[in-house]
């Protein structure tokens, strides 16, 4: 198998208010926010155009279910389907069915203190 994390994905975390989040970190931190909060472009050691993405979601959202947990980690992944394979037979929790986007494949495992972790294979390119 291939790597497994390739980089950061992405951070996610619950909050009162979003949109007065977003302001409070472009008006103190210089954070070019948007709808979704802000998307970090870097280059990986090969070159290649990468992302990673920082958004401030609703307190109520359901997105991180099951988790009770007030953030999710969204980890950059090589082949996806392969990698949920792989941990489900090492007995690792998998969370719903893989989602496919134009921008890359998703899927969500549990860690051993309940955290939900997004697993992303991206399409860098289809952002650019």
């Amino acid at each position: 198998m291939k790597k497994r994390v390739t980089g950061l994905g992405g951070f996610f975390f619950k909050c009162k208010d979003p949109n007065k989040t977003k302001d409070w970190y472009k008006t103190h931190l210089g954070i070019p926010t948007d709808q979704y909060g802000w998307t970090f472009w870097w280059k990986d050691k090969e070159g290649n155009d990468c992302s990673t993405q920082w958004s401030p979601m609703n307190d109520d959202t359901s997105y991180f279910n099951p988790s009770k947990k007030q953030f999710m980690m969204n980890f950059r992944v090589e082949n996806l389907i392969e990698l949920l394979d792989v941990l489900k037979k090492e007995g690792v929790t998998v969370v719903g069915e893989i989602e496919e986007y134009e921008y890359g494949k998703f899927g969500w495992i549990l860690d051993p203190e309940g955290n939900k972790l997004e697993l992303w294979e991206p399409i860098d390119k289809a952002f650019l």
